[in-house]
């Protein structure tokens, strides 16, 4: 079977909890990034939070359940152990009507989390712990590819194994006639992975999504246009989000906005995860660049008006209320 949409990334669950800013000073979370934990400082963490809320997670993944609540296909390839947390995510996925092709495993590490404590302003800050799911390699690619849409996710690129597996799926899905997409994932990421980033968009990708922060860090500039330029020079189709201003689109000479007006900030997580979602809709639906923005910015503001990186209201509703449909 072929899927409209594939992705790739880590398999991860999510463990969302409300917390103050004091709460993060006293527990030397840095507010508003993605950090890096060791195995010892997860189960802390985890064992501090209130009213958790657990979900399956991971950047890519989030985008797809936003893609498939659309009507479109989708199939996610990532790594679990065969513990509880492993099968909770693979049978979550599957029950969510996203193909999980890659079953829980046997292996060592246990399956990945993320703790992310949000803040009374909306703002997320994320504590990952990469267990199994970071040592998704080129063996754990299965062979669904077709004409579709193949997106990755920068976050893998922390361990070299991600890598090896990004070069075969995108491999894989440019021999099936499809076409590849990434997501930046974060500004460290950026500059963890600086030349391979680059490589990877200007080799292998058809269309690339960041923020400004991630775009500027990626080719070491404080122009974001410039950066912008840089990036189309090398890749067909680039997107950047602005934090609340105008997203910009840029593919060869073309260059396309769209309007973003201010709205009540619950819940930032999973706001960028769903902005692909809409961008990457409207392109495997054959919108144009201006249309597909304004889908990604359509979903974006849907999901930050509520706890958790997944929609919870009828997106293509929201679609023909704004004229999209």
């Amino acid at each position: 079977m072929s899927y409209d949409v594939i992705g790739i990334g880590n398999a991860i669950v999510d463990v969302i909890s409300p917390a103050t800013d004091t709460f993060l000073d006293q527990m030397g979370i840095e507010k508003g990034i993605m950090q890096l934990v060791e195995r010892e400082r997860a189960e802390l963490l985890y064992a501090s939070m209130s009213e958790r809320v657990e979900a399956p997670g991971g950047s890519v993944a989030n985008t797809l359940a936003g893609i498939g609540a659309l009507g479109l296909s989708t199939a996610f390839i990532g790594k679990v152990k065969d513990d509880a947390l492993g099968r909770f995510y693979a049978n979550t996925m599957e029950g969510a009507g996203t193909a999980f092709p890659h079953p829980p495993q046997h292996v060592d590490l246990p399956t990945s989390r993320s703790m992310i404590f949000v803040s009374p302003d909306g703002e997320r800050s994320m504590n990952t712990y990469l267990g199994a799911g970071a040592d998704l390699g080129r063996a754990d690619v299965p062979d669904v590819f077709g004409p579709g849409i193949l997106f990755l996710e920068g976050y893998l690129f922390d361990k070299d194994e991600g890598k090896t597996a990004f070069a075969e799926a995108a491999a894989k899905m440019k021999d099936a006639g499809g076409k590849a997409a990434i997501t930046i994932s974060d500004p460290f990421c950026a500059d963890r992975h600086r030349a391979d980033f680059q490589r990877l968009i200007a080799e292998d990708m058809d269309v690339a999504i960041g923020n400004a922060a991630e775009w500027t860090t990626l080719y070491q500039t404080d122009d974001l246009d410039r950066a912008i330029g840089m990036a189309s020079e090398a890749c067909e189709i680039v997107a950047c989000t602005r934090s609340g201003e105008d997203v910009w689109i840029r593919s060869g000479d073309t260059r396309a906005t769209a309007p973003v007006t201010s709205a009540t900030v619950v819940d930032a997580t999973g706001a960028g995860d769903q902005f692909a979602a809409g961008f990457l809709y409207g392109l495997s639906t054959g919108r144009d660049l201006e249309t597909s923005a304004r889908m990604g910015v359509v979903c974006a503001r849907e999901v930050i008006g509520h706890i958790g990186p997944r929609p919870a209201t009828d997106i293509a509703a929201l679609f023909r209320e704004a004229g999209l449909a």
